[in-house]
C-alpha cells in the first residue's frame, strides 16, 4: 500500500509540475500580446503626435506668412499696432 501512496504521490506531483509549466507559458504568451499591445498603441500615438506636430507648424508657416503680407500691405498700421502692443505689455508689466 506505500508503493501505491507513492505512486500517487509521485502523479500528483508531476501533474503539479505539468500545471505549473501550463500557467508559466500562458503567462509567457499574455506577457508577449501585452507588449505587442502595448507597442501598437504607442506608435499609433507617436503617428498622431507627428500628425499634430505637421498640423501646428503649417498653421504657424500659414500665419507667418499672411502677417507678412499684411504688414507688406499696410506698413504704417502695422507700426502704430506694434507700438500699441509694446505699450501695453510696458503698462502691464511695470504694474506687476
Amino acid at each position: 500500500m506505500s508503493r501505491m501512496e507513492d505512486s500517487g504521490t509521485q502523479g500528483a506531483g508531476q501533474q503539479m509540475r505539468d500545471t505549473a509549466q501550463q500557467v508559466q507559458e500562458n503567462i509567457r504568451n499574455l506577457g508577449g500580446q501585452v507588449r505587442d499591445a502595448a507597442t501598437e498603441k504607442y506608435s499609433e500615438l507617436r503617428d498622431q503626435a507627428t500628425d499634430y506636430y505637421e498640423q501646428g507648424r503649417q498653421r504657424a508657416t500659414e500665419m507667418e506668412q499672411s502677417l507678412e503680407q499684411y504688414v507688406q500691405e499696410k506698413p504704417l498700421q502695422s507700426l502704430l499696432i506694434a507700438a500699441g502692443v509694446g505699450m501695453l505689455l510696458g503698462v502691464l508689466w511695470k504694474r506687476s
